[in-house]
């Protein structure tokens, strides 16, 4: 057991969210939903002020929009999003090299490996909680300053404890649990406050019940185990006693890389079903490669018309990031799937990840196959002086084509400089002008396909001095 609170964990504030008020100044202090805006989209992330009408993560949007009629409905940017995660763990690993990251917005890191080891090593109890303090403080403080955005961070001798410091901490606040005070802090929470336990696990005990951590504790394993089956009961016990001896671990592996898309309308034609797979594979293989890595295995996930969900996987004889190859192999998927009452979702994704590549010579030949064909077709059409069908791997003469909008979009005015989209339809997109460092920004409304608008990257992040 450590004698000193020496692991952090920082859980950013409702990170897409804040990253989007701290770039739009008219959006700060209002209601602000990152998520799907289709019919079927679901919210990723509600900021407070849009929490306090009930709104939460992985609630279908279309509740939101009832729950929160007059809130910013945004679509999401990812890249401003790895931005200001890439700064966040940058600062983290100033602190110490040992950080095990969850997720863009969230890590556990131990202070005992990093440049305070020695003087958290040689501090009593007492004093070495100052120094976490200090630490924690700083590093909260440097976050505001490089990102404009807020933190919540427990301390404390475990992952599990400093996980729990962290929620009681949130939003923007520090809490350090003391060494020896762990069952004192747990006992009068909830037993959902324990990770792992979600809403059928919390009604199991209920019935039994066990409503509080300490009821958890004085149940003891035995009974747990009884009610949750082995393995859950006995990590159910062991969380409820404060015992959690994990190590924090340097970067967590991937094990896989997927993307996919729920349709507003389920599809039906089979040749748009192949389309979807292949800009599947595309933006799969664009994440695989920003990884720097490669997959042997190739997994394609299908849900019906009827909410049945099947998956299926293909694994090539050596690893792969081209998408001509992963494109080809999840179509190949694709034919052993009844589709034809309609598909709901549809995911392609790569596993068995590696550090090298080794094309799929079948699977090119079959690619290479398809646009011989398509050759071959259009030289006969030509022959008899018809236009040739539109082969998938054939040239097709580009159409005009409107420009799309997407609600928080970035975009950049030749006369009127950097800005966001507001919104669009009906041949007309509304455009705020702000950047971070601005007060809030006039707006303006375009033809859809203004030539002097154009999409630009992420609003610069706050200016370093």
């Amino acid at each position: 057991m450590r004698t000193v609170p020496s692991i952090i964990h920082l859980d950013m504030d409702a990170f897409f969210a804040a990253v989007e008020q701290a770039a739009k100044p008219s959006l700060r202090g209002k209601p602000v939903i990152v998520g799907g805006l289709g019919g079927r989209g679901v919210v990723s992330t509600a900021s407070y002020e849009a929490r306090r009408f009930g709104v939460h993560s992985a609630m279908p949007m279309a509740q939101a929009r009832r729950l929160c009629p007059n809130a910013a409905f945004l679509s999401g940017r990812f890249d401003a999003y790895r931005q200001n995660s890439e700064i966040v763990m940058g600062l983290l690993r100033e602190r110490s090299p040992l950080i095990e990251p969850l997720s863009l917005d969230e890590a556990f890191v131990d202070l005992e490996a990093g440049p305070y080891g020695p003087a958290l090593a040689a501090a009593g109890p007492g004093e070495g909680a100052q120094l976490v303090l200090a630490v924690a403080e700083d590093l909260r403080a440097d976050i505001v300053e490089r990102t404009g955005l807020t933190a919540s961070v427990g301390a404390a001798g475990s992952k599990l404890m400093a996980k729990i410091g962290s929620e009681q901490a949130k939003p923007d606040g520090l809490v350090l649990v003391e060494i020896g005070s762990e069952r004192a802090v747990l006992s009068p929470m909830p037993v959902r406050a324990l990770p792992g336990i979600g809403p059928a696990t919390e009604q199991a005990l209920r019935r039994a019940g066990l409503t509080t951590v300490a009821d958890l504790a004085e149940a003891g394993e035995a009974e747990l185990v009884q009610l949750l089956g082995r393995a859950h009961g006995t990590g159910v016990y062991l969380m409820a006693t404060a015992q959690d001896d994990r190590p924090v671990v340097a970067d967590r592996d991937a094990k896989s890389v997927s993307v996919e898309d729920t349709f507003e309308v389920d599809l039906a034609d089979r040749e748009r079903i192949l389309h979807e797979i292949d800009q599947l594979a595309a933006r799969c293989v664009r994440r695989l490669r920003a990884t720097g890595r490669s997959g042997r295995t190739v997994v394609l996930k299908v849900r019906r018309f009827d909410f049945s969900t099947l998956t299926r996987s293909e694994t090539l004889r050596a690893p792969t990031d081209d998408p001509g190859v992963i494109a080809e192999t999840a179509r190949r998927l694709a034919a052993q799937v009844d589709t034809t009452g309609g598909v709901r979702l549809l995911g392609v994704g790569v596993a068995q990840l590696a550090d090298f590549t080794q094309e799929d010579l079948f699977a090119q030949a079959a690619q290479a196959a398809r646009a011989e064909a398509g050759a071959e077709a259009a030289e006969a059409a030509e022959a008899v002086g018809e236009p040739a069908a539109a082969e998938e791997g054939a040239a097709e003469p580009e159409a005009p084509e409107l420009r799309r909008w997407s609600p928080g979009q970035d975009v950049v005015h030749e006369e009127l400089g950097a800005g966001w989209v507001q919104g669009s339809g009906v041949g007309r997109v509304t455009v705020r002008f702000e950047t971070p460092e601005s007060g809030p920004g006039r707006i303006r409304t375009f033809p859809i396909d203004d030539p002097l608008l154009r999409p630009s990257g992420a609003l610069p992040l706050r200016p370093q001095v």
